[in-house]
C-alpha cells in the first residue's frame, strides 16, 4: 500500500512527532509512505519525498515540518477537482493522510466527496476543531504564553504599567483563556464573550486603589468586536490563502483607547508566530505520536472520511463532518472561573 502524507496550513509544534509515527508505523506494516511537499500544493507539483526510517530519524522533538506547509486551496483552483483526482491516481496512492486544522479538514472532507481515499490528523494551536478535547500545539502555545505573562508580570510591576499580551486565537480563545489563567492575568479577552471597554477599565481602576499599580490583560487577537468601540474601520486588510483577513493588532487599538480612560502607561506586547515555533511540549509529541500511529491504522482499517482524536485519555475517530461541523469554542464554565480573579 502507497500512503501519501502531507501538512497544510499554519505550522505548530509537533507535527513532525506525527509524520514520525505515521513512518515508523507505515514500515511495521510494508507501507510505502511518501511526504507530499508543501500541503496540497505539492500534489498539483507532483513534489514528494519518501520516507522512511533515516528520513524521521531524531525528528520528534523539532518544531515545524520536515514536510513544508501552505494555505493552498486546490479546490478554488481552475478545474481544481479535476487535477487533484488526476494527480493522485498518477502518483498511485493508495490513501492520503492529511495533517491540518480546520480549513485543512475542509478539503480533506471535499476530497473525500470526490472518491479519494483520506484520513485526517487534527492539527491547530486555536484547539477549535470539534471532537477532540485537544489538538495536538495547543499545549505548546500555551506554554510559550504563559512563560511570556510571567516575564510581563516582572516589568509591568517595575513600571507601574498595564501591559497587554496579545495571543492567537481567530473565533476561539482558548489560548488565552488557558495561558491568561496559569499566568494569573488580571483580565482575559476572548472573542466567545464579549467585553466591554469599561469592564476593563473598571478592572483596572480598582486594583489601583488597591496599591496594586500594575496588570496584565490577556487579549485573542479574534476579539474584535472591541473595535467597534473605537469606531476603527479596516476594509482593506491582507487576506490568507483561505480568504480570511489577517489578524493582529488589536491589542495596539485597546492600549490607547485604556491610556484615554484611565491615564495608565499601557503596552502591548503581540506575540504572534512565536506561538507556533520551536520545541514542542512532552504533550504534544505525545499527542502526535498516538495521532499518526492510529492514522496509519485508520487506513488499514479503510475508515476514510474520517479524523482521529482524542476524547479523555483515548485516540478515536469521528466523522470529518463532524469535525468541521462547528467550531470548539470556549467552555464559558472555564471562563467563569476565571472571572474571579478579574477584581
Amino acid at each position: 500500500m502507497k500512503i501519501g502524507v502531507l501538512t497544510s496550513g499554519g505550522d505548530c509544534p509537533g507535527l513532525n512527532a506525527v509524520i514520525r509515527a505515521i513512518t515508523r508505523k507505515g514500515d511495521e506494516e510494508g507501507y510505502e509512505i511518501v511526504g507530499i511537499l508543501n500541503g496540497w500544493k505539492g500534489l498539483f507539483d507532483e513534489s514528494y519525498v519518501k520516507l522512511d526510517l533515516k528520513t524521521v530519524a531524531g525528528i520528534v522533538n523539532r518544531g515545524g515540518t520536515i514536510l513544508g506547509t501552505s494555505r493552498f486551496g486546490p479546490f478554488q483552483q481552475e478545474n481544481g477537482a479535476e487535477t487533484l483526482q488526476h494527480k493522485v491516481a498518477r502518483a498511485e496512492f493508495d490513501a492520503i493522510i492529511a495533517i491540518g486544522g480546520e480549513g485543512s479538514m475542509h478539503i480533506t472532507q471535499q476530497c473525500h466527496e470526490l472518491g479519494i481515499n483520506v484520513v485526517g490528523v487534527p492539527k491547530t494551536i486555536d484547539n477549535d476543531l470539534n471532537g477532540t478535547d485537544y489538538t495536538f500545539g495547543f499545549d505548546t502555545a500555551v506554554q510559550i504564553a504563559t512563560e511570556a505573562i510571567d516575564r510581563l508580570h516582572t516589568t509591568a510591576e517595575s513600571h507601574h504599567r498595564v501591559m497587554i499580551l496579545e495571543v492567537m486565537g481567530r473565533h476561539a480563545g482558548w489560548i488565552a483563556l488557558y495561558s491568561g489563567i496559569a499566568g494569573g492575568a488580571d483580565v482575559i479577552v476572548i472573542p466567545e464573550k464579549k467585553t466591554k471597554i469599561d469592564e476593563i477599565c473598571d478592572v483596572l481602576k480598582s486594583r489601583y486603589k488597591r496599591g496594586k499599580l500594575f496588570s496584565i490583560i490577556v487579549v485573542a487577537e479574534g476579539a474584535e468586536y472591541l473595535l467597534d468601540e473605537f469606531n476603527y474601520k479596516e476594509d482593506n486588510r491582507k487576506k490568507d490563502e483561505f480568504g480570511r483577513a489577517r489578524l493582529g493588532g488589536l491589542s495596539y487599538e485597546l492600549a490607547n483607547e485604556i491610556e484615554k480612560r484611565t491615564g495608565f502607561d499601557t503596552r502591548t506586547t503581540i506575540l504572534g508566530h512565536v506561538q507556533r515555533g520551536g520545541v514542542p511540549t512532552a504533550f504534544d509529541r505525545v499527542l502526535g505520536t498516538r495521532f499518526g500511529v492510529y492514522a496509519v491504522e485508520m487506513v488499514t482499517d479503510k475508515k476514510f472520511g474520517r479524523m482521529c482524536a482524542l476524547q479523555g485519555s483515548d485516540i478515536t475517530d469521528i466523522p470529518i463532518k463532524k469535525a468541521i461541523g462547528k467550531l470548539k469554542t470556549v467552555d464559558l464554565d472555564i471562563y467563569k472561573a476565571a472571572k474571579v480573579f478579574f477584581k
